[in-house]
């Protein structure tokens, strides 16, 4: 966590005193108004920013884009290379063609089974015929019950074969539909597929970034380029476990871009990703410009202090007049006074309870105490 601390810069003198033959420096609190900040890094990123990939494997025989450009929905943005598409792809629509024309009445397959049922029917017909006229003959005691039982049976067994044939008729239309069916199915998969040689747009925007060249050889899901909203972008940063608690949406902040550090961008904290990332051991934020930055490039690399509280005429001392118990050493007192701290930086800290504007601190760290003096214009701005 770092803290900006805001108006005219100051300069506290130390006192150097000698005390049983060591030197001691000496200071007195400060107010100031203090911006407390938390520190969080990252990179500027397009809104509804998506993967631009390759659906096939092969060579990259066009890109028709450069980084910077916008384009549409659709667009076509780069040809793949890949002959077996095509291959397939003809070979099912001739699949297609035959499976189409073995479902037509005139198919042969259909045609030898409709006359199968055809000479079945006519075999029924006949033995209909035969039966009727032996059974008048039997009632009339002209012939044995045996002839008349064989024409009785003949019947049956013709009517037994004629349900076979149609069966056998609808059984053979049923397999050509389906195997339409199924050969329609992969003309459609293998026309999807030689379409995926050519790679288009799934939304308009701009290009951000381009990462294959023509010629490369790409595999199924390779990355050819970012694509993002034009000219929208958002500052992602990362924030340590720490201090994510203290960051909330809304927030304003300030980022500055590393192409160009004299400048600060305002901004606000737009949204706290819900997910701890751990390649980064650290929590994702969005940070939304209020003024968009001069430098427009997804990746860019930037420095963001996210303001978390305004703290009006705080009681300030150096940091290195504080001890790890929380105590300060005072001019005439034997013994560290404890003092309740506020916010802690690594040259500041702010004072609550336990001293008054009048206090007089001591310190013999000379080494921590140089260091703290020459950087009070720093901090103090």
């Amino acid at each position: 966590m770092k803290q900006l601390l805001r108006y005219a810069s100051i300069t506290i003198l130390p006192v150097l005193l000698l005390s049983c033959g060591r030197q001691v420096e000496e200071t007195k609190p400060v107010r100031k108004d203090v911006t407390e900040t938390v520190f969080a890094s990252g990179e500027l990123e397009a809104e509804d920013t998506y993967n631009l990939t390759a659906q096939t494997e092969g060579y990259l025989e066009e890109i028709n884009f450069e980084r910077g450009d916008v384009i549409k929905a659709g667009q076509v943005l780069a040809s793949v290379s890949n002959t077996e598409n095509i291959i397939n792809t003809q070979s099912a629509d001739a699949l297609y063609d035959i499976a189409r024309a073995n479902t037509a009445a005139s198919a042969p397959l259909l045609q030898q089974a409709l006359q199968a049922v055809q000479i079945a029917r006519d075999k029924l017909q006949q033995d209909s015929v035969q039966m009727g006229r032996y059974q008048r003959l039997y009632s009339l005691n002209s012939i044995a019950k045996a002839d008349y039982d064989n024409a009785v049976l003949q019947y049956n067994n013709s009517l037994s074969s004629y349900k076979s044939a149609v069966q056998a008729y609808r059984q053979q239309q049923q397999s050509a539909e389906q195997q339409l069916i199924s050969n329609e199915a992969q003309k459609r998969i293998s026309q999807v597929n030689r379409a995926n040689n050519q790679v288009k747009a799934v939304v308009g925007g701009m290009v951000y970034q381009q990462l294959k060249q023509t010629g490369d050889f790409v595999r199924k899901g390779d990355v050819i380029a970012i694509i993002g909203s034009a000219g929208r972008l958002y500052a992602k940063v990362s924030v340590d476990e720490t201090n994510i608690g203290k960051v909330k949406v809304g927030q304003q902040a300030l980022v500055q871009l590393n192409t160009g550090k004299s400048k600060a961008y305002r901004g606000r904290v737009a949204e706290i990703y819900p997910a701890f990332d751990e390649a980064t051991q650290s929590f994702f934020c969005k940070i939304v410009f209020d003024e968009e930055p001069d430098f427009k490039a997804a990746g860019t690399q930037l420095q963001s202090n996210i303001i978390i509280a305004e703290h009006k005429n705080a009681l300030l001392i150096p940091r290195n007049y504080l001890d790890f118990g929380g105590r300060v050493r005072l001019k005439g007192e034997k013994e560290p006074v404890k003092v309740e701290t506020g916010f802690v930086s690594n040259q500041w800290v702010e004072v609550k309870k336990g001293l008054d504007d009048n206090a007089v601190l001591i310190t013999d760290n000379i080494a921590s105490n140089k260091e703290t003096v020459s950087d009070v214009g720093k901090q103090m701005r």
